[in-house]
């Protein structure tokens, strides 16, 4: 279970999240949808570590994160294992090929060796269609392919959940949707995943969908009944 809990962000005077609360299930795949600038990314790098808050508690998986609090670093390498995040952007390392960026989680964070790490990574890269790019580097794959890559990486580490921050927002339209195919596998094989979307088709896929404005979580429920 990830829950949050009455959590309050800051930028500078400016209240970012005021007081969002939800909960998203294991095996479930949870949509955040709302208007731009509605609080919804910085709720999901909160989730992850990746941004600090000033009230409230995040639980994810047996980790907690109190706002106002430092976190430990180690707290939070445990956090990022149980809590994969799949960025607008790719974030790839340039100047890796497609294995080895899947394989550097595994390699780095896990200490797996590169032979077993390597083996892996090919069998990610195969799911989400790139078996045909093991040596391609990021400059040589077109967005879609990128972004591909990156949910790989993802899911390297086999965390208990995965965030995606609008992941095709960044796309050119004709690639959105292979991209959107390789979330939708993921969600029928009970990936847990909590998605920042404005496409509504993709949302109604949901379990839930909790609607975000001026940084609260407005209303929650399941598709029919939020959209």
């Amino acid at each position: 279970m990830i829950r949050v809990s009455e959590v309050v962000k800051y930028h500078g005077p400016v209240r970012i999240l005021d007081g969002a609360t939800l909960t998203a299930a294991p095996g479930q795949m949870t949509a955040l949808v709302g208007p731009s600038g509605g609080g919804k990314s910085t709720l999901l790098r909160c989730i992850n570590g990746l941004e600090q808050f000033q009230a409230g508690t995040v639980e994810a998986f047996g980790h907690t994160l109190v706002g106002g609090q430092p976190i430990p670093q180690a707290s939070l390498q445990k956090l990022r294992r149980s809590v994969g995040m799949v960025f607008q952007q790719f974030h790839l390392f340039p100047h890796l090929t497609a294995l080895e960026n899947v394989m550097s989680g595994p390699v780095h964070a896990l200490g797996k060796s590169r032979a077993e790490a390597a083996a892996a990574a090919e069998k990610l890269l195969e799911r989400v269609g790139l078996k045909d790019k093991l040596d391609s580097k990021p400059a040589n794959l077109s967005g879609g392919q990128q972004q591909r890559v990156a949910i790989a990486r993802a899911l390297a580490v086999e965390p208990s959940a995965i965030l995606f921050d609008e992941p095709t927002s960044a796309l050119d339209p004709h690639m959105v949707g292979e991209v959107l195919a390789v979330m939708r596998d993921l969600a029928a094989s009970g990936q847990t995943m909590i998605v920042v979307t404005h496409d509504t088709d993709f949302a109604r896929r949901a379990a839930v969908i909790h609607t975000m404005a001026d940084g609260k979580v407005v209303a929650s429920g399941p598709p029919d009944a939020v959209l």
